[in-house]
């Protein structure tokens, strides 16, 4: 079935926010903005974490993964709705589009497993801090990062190839970007399969590494709770609060769009919740993360120290 010719749709109409054509140009300008700041933050912790040794520690080298992955995701998906903004025709040609769906759905699984594995690193660094060096090893943490992205792949990319359908008219996507939920409502034949694998493929992308995360932070909560001094207990929290929030801000969003119903998908609603995803979520990573972190501002300090030092090296060569 996922082998089948899909005819010859060449474009879809991309409608994005074009209901609303009075927004169309602040929107462009406001998240031209955000796109660049996503850019510009997600770089940064990239760069840092490369040229600062202090950074090159477990907990940092997700983090470069999550900023890849969050500079790939909005990249993908974001210049072309700008493009739309602009443009007097809103379409999207047929390859590119089956191309987001496919991208799009891999990143989305990936990032759950990142989660997982980082909150499996902040309970190995608060419930066994002598041998977290000693666990969480250099091998441990490539081995970790890769089978994220490995088992992002085959939960997501796989199933979609081998059960997608083709697209009956009109080839109108109604959103600001291709994404399987939207493209559900637009397949020739029965979806009552792909409905089914989508549901088991969210549960087991979603669901699964997300109660891996609450009993990780369950046994957080106990081991924290044994620590005597409220400073400890202070300190232990703060470790951990970067990833709540982002895991709540990821989840929230993912259990919305994916695990309910198809009779409940709303146009507009999804259209808010993807700008979320899609432009937002990826900008504020890296601020909610690293950059208000200790270690990245003092890292941060020395590489633009040593920048300007080698600036005025070279100018008084």
């Amino acid at each position: 079935m996922g082998h089948e010719n899909f005819s010859v749709i060449s474009e879809l109409i991309l409608v994005g926010f074009s209901n609303y054509p009075q927004t169309e140009i602040p929107l462009f300008f406001l998240f031209s903005l955000v796109y660049l700041a996503s850019l510009f933050g997600n770089t940064t912790v990239i760069i840092l974490v490369i040229l600062y040794f202090s950074l090159q520690t477990p907990m940092y080298i997700f983090l470069c993964h999550l900023a890849f992955l969050n500079i790939f995701f909005s990249t993908f998906v974001v210049p072309k709705m700008l493009f739309n903004f602009l443009a007097s025709r809103k379409v999207i040609s047929y390859n590119f589009c089956i191309a987001q769906t496919y991208i799009t759905l891999f990143l989305e699984s990936t990032e759950c497993f990142l989660l997982a594995v980082m909150a499996l690193d902040r309970y190995v660094a608060i419930c066994y801090p002598l041998r977290y060096l000693l666990i969480m090893n250099w091998s441990v943490c490539v081995a970790l990062a890769l089978g994220a992205w490995t088992i992002g792949f085959f939960a997501s990319v796989v199933p979609l190839y081998l059960t997608i359908l083709p697209l009956c008219g009109p080839y109108v996507v109604d959103y600001i970007f291709c994404e399987l939920p939207i493209l559900l409502h637009m397949f020739c034949a029965d979806t009552s399969l792909l409905e089914t694998i989508m549901a088991t493929g969210g549960a087991g992308t979603v669901l699964f590494p997300f109660l891996f995360i609450i009993l990780s932070y369950l046994r957080i909560l106990v081991a924290v709770m044994t620590i005597d001094s409220i400073k400890g207990r202070k300190k232990a929290f703060s470790t951990c609060t970067s990833h709540l929030i982002a895991v709540i801000m990821y989840y929230g969003t993912g259990m919305i769009r994916y695990l309910r119903p198809k009779s409940l998908y709303s146009a507009e609603g999804d259209k808010l919740i993807s700008v979320f995803y899609a432009v937002i979520n990826p900008m504020l990573n890296p601020f909610i993360y690293s950059l208000r972190n200790k270690e990245m501002k003092e890292g941060m300090k020395k590489v633009m120290g040593k920048y300007k030092l080698k600036t005025k090296q070279q100018i008084t060569d």
